[in-house]
């Protein structure tokens, strides 16, 4: 009946003497005949035409994809998911796309942890601090003929533009959702089976039920991991969903952890006149990074400003303060010998050491699904829940964070739309070395796929020549002409075939020039192929161009020289 009724609509949007048949619309078996259809009308009418044509065919796969997900009307939705932060909401607006009959539950914010205590609101202080940042330095203005008198700034100001900036994300993601006609349930949920979610609130018995679906999607996100030994007070020793408040700023500071979230929050402090020390586990500062990259990192964004550091050993244990009475007490063990090396006094303490999972109360026993250790959700590769036997649950799938494959926003969005393509029995396998990273510092550091390192150790287990190019972002006209020509590009490839192994960046506006390389990962390209590319001059994506084209394959036959 709804083919029938939408095939009434798409005729009626053509010229009646030239109406198309709703099955050869509608049909999949027979397509070429409604591309090779010839009009003497017109161009107008026959972009009309293509336009009916495009929203069938549309229509079509999402009625196919509304009978795989919902083939009785047993269940109140094709697809629940629980949460609504960036994964969830992707995945919603995806599902309904596809025809599916969609609700959301979520027991906090709309937006999740990105929203409305990471990605947006860090992004806002960074960007308020970074401003601030060039406007004191003097030099830099003064060699392009600009002078300023004395900077201020204004901490609640600024702390209200990231407040301000997450509320009105919020909002525009709660109305994309209910602009399409996504239910959004509040309360906290509980699986009670394959297909039955119980949820409600603490204290509230007018909010809350049971509700059934055909296919369930976890997409509850995680919170900041505390070491043992940690007290979480929220004034002077706090996580990043503290600091992001900003209701104060100590004159000196220590950051447990030199990830992306501390690097950032020492971006922002620093700006704002405040002493950092880093406390790091490991033997070398952001060991996450690829080793050079680090090291260009340490020299930009470490020595030159208020920042020492504390490598290879752990806070062991913290000491609360009062603001402005008394300090914050860190003792440091060494990380190997675990013997008492050395005790901090500092005003505040930041612990940016990673997130955990966010997947207690979710009763997963309730359908024979256990998380490992650390409290992430077992899935295979299709983003479906393994059972404990290691076998996937058909109709329940896990995204973002709560599964631990890749813990970024961007992510778990990305794994939500590759959840619903699986329900909707389209096999689909996100490939996470495609998936790009940033850390928005000043200046900022991007990279998609393998380091250096793991591409070393790679090619060696497996046995193929690896290969590395790398510019300079003082080759660039466009950072030169702002003064800003620190970083550099680095590829690593395959020697013998082309394979993008990995790109990495630093530099000005680095988190947008990734996306070249990531989109060539995830498309299959070479570097082959991305050296004919053509970038428009004088841009900063010109460091990619000129990247590109220092890479040489073994395979490559070199033209002929003409005389």
């Amino acid at each position: 009946m709804l083919a029938a009724q939408e095939c009434s609509v798409f005729r009626a949007s053509l010229p009646r003497a030239r109406a198309l048949p709703c099955a050869r619309v509608l049909s999949a078996a027979r397509p070429a005949r409604v591309e090779s259809t010839r009009f003497s009308s017109p161009s107008p009418f026959r972009a009309q035409r293509n336009t009916a044509v495009k929203l069938a065919t549309k229509t079509r796969q999402s009625l196919v994809c509304h009978a795989a997900g919902n083939g009785s009307s047993e269940y109140d939705y094709d697809l629940i998911i629980i949460g609504c932060g960036v994964g969830g909401h992707g995945a919603a607006i995806h599902a309904v796309e596809q025809g599916l009959k969609t609700a959301v539950i979520e027991g906090h914010d709309i937006g999740g942890t990105c929203v409305n205590r990471g990605c947006v609101p860090s992004k806002a202080l960074l960007a308020a601090s970074g401003r601030i940042r060039d406007l004191k330095n003097e030099m830099h203005l003064k060699s392009m003929g600009i002078q300023v008198g004395s900077v201020d700034f204004d901490r609640q100001g600024i702390a209200d533009h990231a407040s301000n900036l997450a509320n009105t994300i919020q909002g525009n993601l709660k109305r994309s959702l209910e602009a399409i006609g996504v239910d959004i349930l509040i309360g906290s949920a509980k699986l009670t089976g394959e297909n039955k979610v119980k949820y409600s609130l603490p204290g509230r018995v007018d909010v809350g039920g049971e509700v059934t679906a055909k296919s369930i999607i976890i997409a509850t996100g995680s919170v900041p991991f505390v070491p043992p030994g940690v007290p979480i007070d929220g004034k002077t020793v706090f996580t990043s969903d503290h600091a992001l408040k900003m209701d104060w700023l100590p004159d000196w500071i220590a950051i447990i952890g030199s990830g992306y979230i501390g690097l950032e929050f020492s971006d922002v402090y620093t700006a704002l006149g405040c002493d950092v020390t880093f406390v790091e586990a490991m033997d070398k500062m952001m060991p996450g990074f690829d080793g050079e990259i680090g090291k260009m990192a340490q020299r930009l964004l470490i020595n030159p400003r208020s920042i020492d550091y504390h490598t290879g050993v752990l806070a062991s244990k913290v000491t609360p303060g009062v603001p402005g009475v008394k300090p914050v007490l860190i003792e440091l063990t060494d990380f190997h010998t675990k013997e008492k090396v050395d005790t901090l006094e500092v005003d505040a303490c930041l612990v940016a050491t990673g997130r955990a999972p966010y997947t207690q109360g979710l009763g997963l026993d309730a359908i024979g699904v256990e998380t490992d250790r650390r409290g992430y959700v077992p899935v295979n590769e299709k983003m479906q829940v393994l059972d404990t036997s290691g076998e996937p649950l058909r109709n329940v799938f896990c995204i973002g964070d709560a599964n631990g494959k890749y813990m970024l926003a961007h992510a778990a969005s990305a794994q939500g739309i590759s959840a619903v393509e699986n329900i909707c029995e389209r096999s689909h396998v996100l490939n996470h070395l495609s998936v790009p990273a940033a850390c928005f510092t000043h200046p900022e550091i991007s990279f998609v796929g393998l380091t250096q390192e793991q591409a070393e150790e790679k090619s060696k287990e497996e046995g193929f020549p690896i290969a590395i190019a790398k510019t300079s972002f003082k080759a660039n006209s466009k950072a030169l002409a702002e003064k800003e020509g620190d970083g550099m590009a680095k590829i690593i490839y395959r020697k013998d075939t082309g394979e993008i192994l990995g790109v990495h960046i630093i530099g000005l506006h680095a988190a947008d020039l990734i996306h070249e390389a990531s989109n060539a990962v995830a498309t299959g390209q070479t570097v082959q192929d991305i050296k004919f590319n053509v970038h428009a001059h004088p841009t900063l994506s010109e460091v990619l161009d000129e990247l590109f084209k220092q890479c040489h394959v073994e395979s490559e036959a070199k033209a002929p020289v003409l005389a």
